[in-house]
């Protein structure tokens, strides 16, 4: 005898009618489970999802159209993904991205992976096949627990369709609680089409931790002595707030902090107390921090492998090494750790701040010289163009100038990057938007995703040649929702990175590296915004200043198609 898979029924979970004022019985109010998803999400706060429509999932579509949601509808479900996952850096809940499944969902892994590795709030809601259809090798169909268990916090399927709103309760909790990052709820066709009641499921609290009593001293008596104290920020779980008062905090007491690598801004760049970036392609002082620093403090990150370059660095388990983070199980961390305090940043930074502690000598002096190496390593480098091929230092020197201080930048991965690291001034809390995970075609879709979120605000994209064309199609949706970043693309003819690893391990052997690339101004025109090709560095300072009116005047993105030449780096 064999049996097969039933449909779940909503009325098996029915809810009793509630008596009216008069006594009677009243059938409470009804919707399908994915109208009272869009619901859910809208009651949670959520203001925009990023979607690539399948129809596997048209009863959420059909929700929304009604829905205070704004839809921005993309090109491609890994820019879909991007979006959301740049969402999360920027705001207080998780970035939403909805796609079909099999192909769709596969498209989406490479920004669930992103958000993983960069401890990014972040829900992707999955189209599945019909409930009655699985385990029959349907139209699309894949195992999404074997897709996603390994690089997502959970994995749901809404196989019941009055859990509808818990679901989408219990995900942005998972997102958002303990250490941050990608939550995947897989949606069957069938199901959310199913009526259940519209009672939603009210929003979970997420416990942020905080300093102990025993954590409070244990810490100011390490401050106390040590002379050579380093705060490093890092990790997405910030506000504004935390991040000026830890600031002020800093530079009450004269004592430096370096950033996270990519995750540059918490305290300002023009701060006395920001010592510069940590990570790959890091100016040699910062390097030499992590080592001559008797007292380390982790707040919002760990020393992995991108910043203990490649469990190198930091490793003696003499060192002194505190650690903030709301994970007890401190994933990614490399070396010693003297001292963990299970705390979100802002509830750290809330009890810091009460510390009163007598300035050293010894903290100015260091603090001072590391700002010192900061300074002269940011310093822009001379605006006047010379006489050969455009060159990003001149661009630069002549875009800096003109950034206003809330200016966000975002860029992907690539050599590139490194003039953003050097020279971009981040004056607030997530004001650089990156992939810290190394993955390419990040740029234009959280540039998209920043305009949307902050309308009004400079959003600088620099992205290399290479990884423009792995996304640059979602600036049909930047022209379609009306974001304005200034894209620059640095066309170098090549993937620098690896080239650059090439020349380092078999010398004068190119290979697989060089690329033949379009017009990039006039696909920027073709999707109907300003882009100019500048290919001799007189013509740099012009252009600019082109672009960034088209941005102001005509409300519309820009993008600088600047022709650089091979194997020129930012340092």
């Amino acid at each position: 005898m064999t049996t097969t898979s039933r449909l779940p029924q909503a009325s098996s979970y029915s809810h009793a009618p509630a008596p009216t004022a008069s006594g009677t019985a009243k059938a409470p109010a009804t919707k399908s489970a994915g109208h009272v998803i869009v619901d859910s999400l809208a009651a949670h706060g959520v203001e925009r999802t990023y979607v690539v429509p399948g129809e596997s999932f048209l009863d959420v579509l059909d929700g929304l159209a009604d829905s205070p949601i704004e839809t921005i509808v993309c090109r491609h479900e890994g820019g879909a993904a991007y979006m959301a996952e740049a969402a999360g850096k920027m705001q207080q809940l998780p970035g939403i991205a909805m796609v079909t499944r099999g192909p769709g969902a596969a498209n989406a892994h490479v920004g669930v992976h992103t958000a993983w590795q960069d401890s990014t709030p972040m829900v992707l809601f999955v189209g599945l096949i019909p409930f009655e259809h699985r385990d029959r090798e349907a139209f699309q169909e894949f195992d999404i627990k074997a897709w996603f268990d390994t690089g997502a916090k959970r994995v749901m399927v809404l196989d019941h369709p009055e859990r509808a709103s818990e679901i989408v309760a219990e995900a942005i909790f998972a997102a958002m609680s303990g250490r941050p990052g990608p939550v995947v709820v897989g949606l069957p066709e069938d199901i959310i089409r199913q009526e259940i009641s519209a009672v939603l499921h009210p929003p979970i609290p997420v416990a942020p931790g905080g300093m102990t009593v025993t954590d409070w001293k244990a810490l100011k008596a390490a401050l106390k002595e040590a002379d050579k104290p380093l705060f490093v920020t890092g990790g997405n779980d910030w506000t504004q707030e935390g991040a000026d008062a830890l600031t002020r905090w800093l530079e009450e007491h004269h004592l430096p902090a370096a950033a996270e690598w990519r995750c540059e801004g918490t305290v300002p760049f023009d701060s006395p107390s920001y010592v510069g970036p940590i990570g790959y392609g890091r100016p040699k002082p910062t390097y030499d921090l992590l080592e001559e620093t008797d007292l380390l403090i982790f707040v919002g990150t760990v020393p992995g492998d991108v910043l203990t370059d490649g469990f190198v660095v930091r490793q003696d388990w003499a060192k002194k090494n505190f650690l903030v983070s709301i994970d007890p199980s401190l994933r990614g961390r490399s070396g010693p750790v003297s001292y963990q305090i299970v705390a979100k940043p802002d509830v750290f930074v809330r009890d810091l701040v009460l510390m009163d502690l007598p300035v050293k000598e010894e903290w100015k002096a260091w603090t001072s010289r590391m700002r010192g190496e900061q300074e002269a390593f940011a310093a822009l480098p001379p605006a006047a163009p010379g006489q050969g091929q455009a060159r990003m230092d001149t661009l630069m020197a002549h875009l800096v100038p003109t950034l206003p201080d809330d200016a966000v930048v975002t860029l992907g991965a690539g050599e590139h990057t490194n003039w953003a690291h050097r020279y971009f001034p981040t004056k607030r809390y997530a004001s650089m938007l990156s992939a810290r995970n190394g993955s390419m075609g990040y740029s234009v879709p959280s540039a998209v995703a920043a305009s949307l979120t902050h309308p009004g605000r400079c959003v600088v994209t620099i992205a290399g040649d290479g990884e423009f064309l792995m996304n640059g199609q979602e600036l049909a949706t930047a022209a379609q929702y009306g974001a304005t970043p200034l894209v620059i693309v640095m066309d170098n003819q090549e993937y620098g990175t690896i080239r650059t690893h090439q020349e380092r391990h078999y010398p004068d052997r190119v290979s697989g590296t060089q690329l033949k690339n379009p017009e990039f101004a006039l696909m920027a025109q073709a999707f109907g915004g300003f882009g100019v090709r500048v290919e001799r560095d007189a013509d740099v300072p012009g252009a600019v200043e082109a672009a960034l009116r088209a941005i102001d005047e005509d409300k519309t993105f820009a993008l600088i198609h600047l022709v650089v030449e091979q194997r020129v780096r930012a340092y």
